[in-house]
């Protein structure tokens, strides 16, 4: 199948699941942008639980921009409290050190565009897994499609649906229960070149 999907911030394990099982996948690139979306959010699995990660972005209420204008806003120092986030989650994990050199410059990087930057961590994500995905962008905003199946409603995490996820082994399961559909680079740093079957082998609702 073809799909249509948004570019987010290390994608979902959702959003990969429908990567993975395309034959040709189109990102959105000209739909506005909504907040508290997986756009700048993605979650991980944290010491206590499920933790959210998200890219500050200069928004305005009164103007309501498109997605690939978004800007990301640099008045904190949130490059650095992912990353440590992701260091103190995964440290300890399988695969983290194959992946780190990788990761890590993404989190040095001063892109202004939020787009750019997701589609910057999508392409190192696809070298992690060392997969060669060809991918097309959008021209313009169409709200129904008829050649493409669309899988856009996966970058709004308030709407989720629970997805069958079969388990695997996370860093903290000694702490709590398995948590599902995380950012991939939860499933990549557990699983490692196993992440692809796994892939594969799942189905979204």
């Amino acid at each position: 199948m073809s799909i249509l999907i948004h570019p987010t911030y290390f994608p979902s394990i959702a959003n990969f699941v429908a990567i993975i099982n395309s034959k040709q996948v189109t990102f959105e690139v000209c739909d506005n942008y909504q907040k508290q979306t997986y756009r700048n959010r993605m979650f991980i699995a944290g010491p206590n639980g499920k933790l959210p990660l998200t890219v500050p972005v200069i928004y305005s209420q009164n103007n309501r921009p498109l997605y690939k204008d978004v800007e990301i806003s640099y008045d904190s120092n949130w490059q650095d409290l992912h990353w440590k986030s992701i260091q103190t989650a995964y440290s300890s994990s399988p695969f983290f050190e194959f992946y780190e050199d990788d990761l890590k410059p993404l989190f040095k990087l001063n892109t202004t565009n939020l787009m750019t930057f997701n589609f910057k961590c999508f392409d190192v994500i696809l070298e992690c897994l060392q997969l060669d995905l060809k991918y097309n962008t959008s021209t313009h905003y169409r709200k129904d499609y008829n050649n493409l199946e669309d899988f856009r409603y996966l970058v709004d995490n308030r709407k989720e649906t629970c997805q069958p996820f079969q388990p695997y082994i996370q860093v903290f399961n000694d702490k709590y229960s398995f948590l599902p559909n995380l950012s991939i680079l939860d499933l990549i740093c557990n699983e490692g070149p196993n992440a692809i079957m796994y892939l594969e082998n799942q189905e979204l609702l």
